[in-house]
This record gives structure tokens, C-alpha cells and sequence, in this order.
């Protein structure tokens, strides 16, 4: 049972600290603006899902466990990932299954959300006050869509920015390719599916390809820059706290 709806801890993913932090600290301007009491805990370090992914069970356990002890508030833990909130929902069960941490494990699981998930299921905001001006797409990332049932809530959200065109292409759902270590395993079939994604999104005239999950953005952004596409990707942190 979650004790307040404002106390926020914040679980940043590897990718967003690493190589998006603006995109952190975007999620962090839009808490506080609606009233959240936000929290980081700087000795924070991944929720597993790469080790676990890559077969690594034992590994993948130790860190769920180091994750756990670092999040061990019953607060919300809200992250700019449907990646690794799906991952932390649907996977600790087993892998910490019959585990002295069961408790723990079950709290975390009811407590952690993607960023968009918490604004509209939790806080209940439709509308931040936004402004971005063009025409944006938006892809629906595997974790967010498939491991979080996240679909209209990114939604409803980008059509209340101001000066923003919200068109659907017609592979939103299909895979962008990256899936961790797929991309290096799988090179030629990854880029592959990032050709059809980015296709289906040029076909709309799109200036921008919005998602949930940097992970995600940076494959496809890798793509579209080694092809010269003018188009480019954008987390929605950063489409919700633009022009405010």
C-alpha cells in the first residue's frame, strides 16, 4: 500500500543517466510543477533487465536485490522507461521467487510506474501546458505497450501540447528494432525493422517521432542520422516540459 500520492523516488535507467540525463531531469521539472515531493537516490544503479536478458539469472538476481534495498520506501517509483518498469512488474517474480526479499519485491511491484502511467492513472493530468510546434508521430516501445498495457495515456497527453500535430503512422505498434543486446546479436534483422519504423513514420510528414522509452529513440535516431532522414525522435519528458 503506497502511503502518499506526492512522495515521488525516482528510478533512473541506465540509458537515461548515461546518455539522456536532460531527459531525467525533464521527468524531474514535471513532478515538481505538479506537486511532487521527488526524491533520488543516488546510490541507485540498474534494475537488471540486461543481465537478466542475456541469460545472466544469479547476476540478474543480485542486482534486483540491490534494487529493492535501494527503493525500499513504500513510495512511488516513477521511471521515464516502460522498459524497465515492465521488467521490474513482470520478471522479479520469478527470478526472486522463494527469496527472503518476497515482501520487498511484492511492494516494489506495486509501486513502480512509467513516467506517462503515473501522470494519467495517478495524478490524473491530461494537460502540462506544453508547446511544441509541428507535426510529431508516436511509437509505441514494446516495453511500455507490451509489458505495461500503455497506449492512450502518451496519447492524450501529446494532443494537450499546444502548436503539436498528432498523427498516427501505421506501424506505431511494430518493434523498432533495438530489444538490448538483439540489435548487436542481430544487426542485419534490427536494422531491418528500424527501415520499416522509420518508413511508416516519414509517410506522415512528421517532424518528430516521440516515444516513452530512450532506448528505443536512440536506435531509431542512429538510423535516421546514418540515412540523412529529416525527421528525429524525442522522448516525451521533454515534449512536456517544452515551452514552459
Amino acid at each position: 500500500m503506497v502511503n502518499t500520492k506526492t512522495k515521488v523516488q525516482l528510478f533512473i535507467p541506465c540509458f537515461v543517466d548515461q546518455l539522456y540525463p536532460e531527459t531525467g531531469m525533464n521527468m524531474v521539472k514535471v513532478l515538481k510543477k505538479l506537486g511532487c515531493d521527488v526524491s533520488y537516490n543516488t546510490q541507485q544503479t540498474c534494475c537488471g533487465q540486461p543481465a537478466y536478458n542475456a541469460g545472466y539469472r544469479e547476476e540478474a538476481k543480485h542486482v534486483a536485490t540491490k534494487f529493492l534495498r535501494d527503493f525500499a520506501e513504500d513510495t512511488y517509483i516513477v521511471s521515464p522507461s516502460g522498459s524497465c518498469t515492465g521488467y521490474i512488474r513482470n520478471c522479479y517474480g520469478t527470478l526472486l521467487e522463494n527469496t527472503s526479499v518476497r515482501k520487498a519485491r511484492k511492494q516494489a511491484q506495486g509501486n513502480v510506474y512509467e513516467f506517462t502511467e503515473f501522470l494519467t492513472k495517478i495524478l490524473n493530468v491530461y494537460d502540462l501546458g506544453a508547446t511544441l510546434e509541428g507535426k510529431a508521430t508516436y511509437h509505441d516501445a514494446c516495453g511500455s505497450l507490451r509489458e505495461c498495457g500503455i497506449k492512450e495515456g502518451p496519447r492524450k497527453l501529446l494532443a494537450n501540447v499546444k502548436g503539436l500535430e498528432l498523427v498516427e503512422m501505421a506501424e506505431c505498434e511494430t518493434c523498432c528494432g533495438f530489444g538490448g543486446t538483439f540489435a548487436i546479436k542481430y544487426e542485419p534483422i534490427s536494422i531491418g525493422m528500424a527501415q520499416v519504423k522509420i518508413k511508416s513514420a516519414l509517410e506522415t510528414e512528421a517532424q518528430y517521432i516521440i516515444t516513452t522509452d530512450v532506448s528505443c529513440m536512440m536506435h531509431m535516431q542512429g538510423y535516421i542520422e546514418n540515412n540523412n532522414y529529416p525527421i528525429q525522435t524525442m522522448h516525451i519528458a521533454d515534449v512536456l516540459a517544452a515551452g514552459w
